[in-house]
């Protein structure tokens, strides 16, 4: 199976909405395009990736890929796709450069509903989030992370079907989502769900590298934040930083009506649901390796049992012959 030799991950540049926060009145989420500055990310992302392809070393004895040939996958909205464009600027006439662009609508942003609710009531939907965890909260008439999860999964089985074909690309870039991008590493790496909320979120057009290994298997280059790097005088400032653009984007710009002392609430609730989280994951871990030890004596002390049995079949099988 011609697996790619990298998987890039990037998120989209800057958008409108990350800056002008009224903008979801009446722009459709879908249809939230980049700022100049998003513009001037995405095409830097190119001249990154067009370095990274200069880079690759040709294969060793003869192949029949091209080590520049690209296929990437969008996100159908529209600060993803003019995000890709901008990427391609930077590649398309390099020489030894193929590529292929495929829309991808599983790799959407997770659908936060259309938020018709009084600013006092999505106050309440994030300090729900915050208490119930971000993975499995759904949000209401949206989706949750762990509905982001499935649309991957989904996505993923399609892409190994496409691995198989022989000229299957040799460098595959996803450009998508934030949240979609991490629940996407967490599904492919097998990471429980308690790693994904441990992660902060990508800066704008970051390349989160996977790079296969001799064993066929990928491995993550890029190292991602965590809450936990982060000293403890610094978890407020920079939560503070996440729930403010998150509240202000996602209530259609009524951040007027949400004072300090709304943001200090969920601030609070989002700390306690971090601090909760932490003493339940090593609670949970520790209980599972008790339980992976108890079953690993088990086998031990009833080995003679088992391989007792594997006989009884053979001779069984035998006769019955």
């Amino acid at each position: 199976m011609p697996l790619p030799k990298y998987i890039l991950l990037v998120r989209h540049g800057e958008s409108e909405g990350n800056c002008n926060k009224s903008v979801n009145r009446y722009t459709p989420n879908h249809k939230v395009c980049l700022t100049e500055q998003g513009h001037q990310q995405a095409k830097q992302a190119g001249i990154v990736l067009r370095d990274f392809l200069n880079s690759i070393s040709p294969p060793q004895g003869k192949s029949g890929r091209n080590p520049k040939s690209v296929l990437f996958y969008t996100s159908p909205y529209l600060r993803a796709r003019q995000t890709c464009q901008d990427i391609i600027s930077g590649i398309k006439d390099v020489e030894g450069v193929e590529y292929r662009v495929s829309e991808e609508a599983r790799m959407r942003e997770q659908d936060f509903g259309n938020f018709q609710s009084t600013p006092e009531e999505m106050d309440q939907i994030w300090e729900q989030r915050a208490h119930y965890g971000h993975f499995f909260y759904r949000i209401p008439h949206g989706e949750s992370a762990a509905d982001v999860y499935d649309r991957i999964a989904s996505f993923n089985e399609t892409l190994f079907r496409k691995f198989s074909q022989e000229s299957f690309p040799n460098v595959l870039v996803l450009v998508t989502h934030g949240i979609w991008a991490r629940v996407f590493l967490m599904k492919w790496f097998r990471w429980s769900y308690e790693e994904f909320e441990s992660l902060r979120n990508i800066p704008h057009c970051q390349y989160l590298v996977m790079k296969q290994q001799a064993d066929g298997k990928y491995c993550l280059k890029t190292p991602l934040k965590t809450w936990d790097d982060l000293p403890e005088a610094d978890v407020d400032e920079e939560l503070r930083k996440e729930i403010t653009q998150e509240v202000k984007f996602n209530t259609q710009g009524k951040i007027e009506h949400t004072d300090d002392l709304d943001i200090a609430s969920i601030l609070r609730a989002q700390k306690e649901a971090i601090k909760e989280s932490r003493t339940k994951d090593q609670e949970i871990k520790q209980a599972y390796m008790e339980s992976m030890n108890k079953f690993s004596e088990y086998l031990q002390d009833n080995q003679s049992v088992l391989n007792s049995t594997d006989d009884l079949q053979m001779d069984s099988g035998s006769s019955s012959s």
